[in-house]
C-alpha cells in the first residue's frame, strides 16, 4: 500500500469521465488499498480514483460503523428523499458549500474480485455515495452549489452569530 497525492480543483484528471474497471486483479486490489490507506491519511469519509490520478470507476465510501466500503463500477440504482446541508471534499480543500442530495441511496458495484453486490446508506452515507461517484463522470460537488463556498473559520463564525441571535436577550435595570 501506498499513500497518493489528492489532486485538488483545477487539475484536468478531476474533469474526466472514468473508464470501467475491466481486469480484477492485483494491479486493482493495489488501486484499492491505495485508496484506503489515502483516504484514512486524510481523515475524509470518501475517496475516488481519479482524485489520486487514476481514471477507473472505483471509489471507496466509509459507512455508519466506519467501515471502507470498496465500490468498483459502481452505479446508483435507487435514490429516495431529500437532504440539505454542507459538503466539502478532499479535492477542494477547506471550502464547503450547500448542496442537495437524496437521503436514501442504494448503489449496484462490484467488489475487488468481481462479485456484484447492492449496499444503501441513508444521510451521510447516501450524500457519500452521490459525492464520489459523481467523480467518476468528472464532476465536483462545487457545481451543485449556489456558488457560495465558505471556509470552515467562516462557517464557524455563521454559526456563532445564529447561536447569538437565537439566544434571549437579557432585560438592563434601570442604574439608581
Amino acid at each position: 500500500m501506498a499513500l497518493r497525492k489528492i489532486l485538488t480543483q483545477g487539475d484536468p484528471s478531476l474533469e474526466k469521465a472514468c473508464r470501467p474497471v475491466e481486469k480484477f486483479d492485483r494491479k486493482l486490489h493495489w488501486l484499492l488499498d491505495d485508496l484506503k490507506e489515502t483516504l484514512e491519511n486524510a481523515g475524509g469519509v470518501g475517496l475516488a480514483a481519479p482524485q489520486i490520478g487514476i481514471l477507473r470507476r472505483a471509489v471507496i465510501v466509509m459507512d455508519e460503523e466506519d467501515r471502507m466500503l470498496e465500490l468498483v463500477n459502481p452505479e446508483i440504482i435507487h435514490a429516495e428523499g431529500e437532504q440539505e446541508g454542507w459538503e466539502g471534499c478532499l479535492s477542494v480543500p477547506n471550502q464547503y458549500g450547500w448542496v442537495n442530495r437524496p437521503s436514501s441511496v442504494t448503489v449496484r458495484a462490484q467488489d475487488r474480485d468481481g462479485n456484484f453486490f447492492e449496499v444503501s446508506g441513508e444521510e451521510m452515507v447516501a450524500r457519500c455515495f452521490c459525492h464520489e461517484l459523481e467523480h467518476l463522470e468528472g464532476h465536483l460537488f462545487v457545481e451543485r452549489t449556489d456558488g457560495q463556498l465558505y471556509t470552515m473559520e467562516e462557517l464557524d463564525a455563521m454559526e456563532s452569530e445564529q447561536a447569538e441571535s437565537r439566544k434571549p436577550r437579557q432585560k438592563r435595570g434601570r442604574r439608581k
